[in-house]
């Protein structure tokens, strides 16, 4: 059983299944029996895929792109094995990334670090490496022809210095990954999206993150495909808000810069402050314990970027 939801212009939306629904989404874009594949999730989600394609009367032989937008496990830990799955296909990869995909030992290695060696082969399996020779370094403005349809793709860093977006030519879409932040439909009101930044801690640089949001914007996309999770619209009023919420949570790191061993706590207490505040000012039902469960890794993660990014700046290093 897939959940696999069709939009406009071939576009499909495949649930990976990743930890919990409706949180990491797989997109296969399809032109004249030709398909790109945006973002793997783990090695566990390639059955899924497999069946998505099966349900499309596609064969793993019609892929011939699959497009990480960025390297971080959840996003490109199944590549390696989607990879040796479509013989056709080739790998597109920001230069930053490519990299790894072709030896994704470091990656591995760092999350090892992080969740020990049980809990990460049981969140994303090993990342198998791609042969280099299928992998297209793909640098800002490269075009991917599939089936005579245009994705450029588009250097967007901030959640990470290797992230792409791909801007579909056809009908106006981008494929944000998570450079344009998350929207969680848990958070949905009356089918009303809200947005909240996605920073990541090691890369996170704020300024370059406004200006990989302001250049999406720029595009006037109708509709935004996020990796966490689905399709949104109105963009211009949700990029006003992640870029409010971006600059609060840094004058947030600012205010703690000298808070010493209790930054990181400090941190994290005022990111929880900052989503009460937003749910009143959303309408978020969930219930308090509801948030919790919903947000608390995430903003977990934020803190420790947040605190990593102020180890390596300098106060006057902080974005308009």
């Amino acid at each position: 059983m897939i959940d696999l939801s069709r939009h406009e212009s071939g576009i499909y939306i495949l649930d990976a299944g990743y930890l919990r629904p409706q949180l990491a989404a797989i997109y296969l874009i399809v032109e004249r029996g030709r398909v790109a594949v945006v973002d793997t999730a783990t090695n566990a989600c390639l059955p899924r895929v497999l069946a998505a394609l099966q349900a499309l009367d596609l064969s793993p032989a019609s892929v011939d792109y699959v497009v990480p937008t960025h390297v971080h496990l959840d996003h490109a830990g199944g590549a390696g094995a989607m990879m040796r799955a479509f013989p056709d296909a080739r790998l597109v990869a920001h230069p930053r990334g490519a990299r790894h995909m072709a030896d994704p030992t470091a990656l591995f290695a760092a999350v090892r670090a992080v969740y020990g060696e049980a809990k990460a082969h049981r969140l994303y399996g090993e990342p198998l490496p791609v042969p280099p020779d299928r992998i297209i370094a793909a640098t800002d403005g490269h075009t991917l022809d599939l089936g005579g349809r245009a994705l450029i793709c588009l250097d967007t860093p901030g959640h990470a210095r290797h992230h792409l977006s791909l801007l579909d030519i056809r009908g106006g879409g981008i494929f944000a990954g998570e450079a344009f932040g998350i929207s969680l439909r848990e958070l949905d009101i009356e089918g009303r999206p809200s947005i909240l930044p996605a920073i990541a801690p090691t890369q996170f640089d704020p300024v370059a993150m406004r200006a990989s949001v302001e250049r999406i914007l720029s595009h006037r996309p109708p509709a935004l495909y996020l990796a966490h999770f689905g399709r949104i619209q109105d963009a211009p009023r949700l990029g006003g808000d992640l870029l409010r919420l971006l600059d609060a949570q840094v004058v947030l790191a600012e205010r703690e810069r000298d808070a010493g061993p209790a930054r990181g706590a400090r941190l994290l207490a005022g990111l929880w402050a900052q989503v009460e505040i937003e749910a009143v000012r959303r309408g978020w039902r969930a219930a308090a314990e509801s948030l919790h469960a919903l947000l608390d890794e995430y903003l977990e993660l934020n803190a420790q970027a947040l605190d990593g990014w102020l180890a390596q700046t300098a106060p006057h290093e902080r974005p308009r």
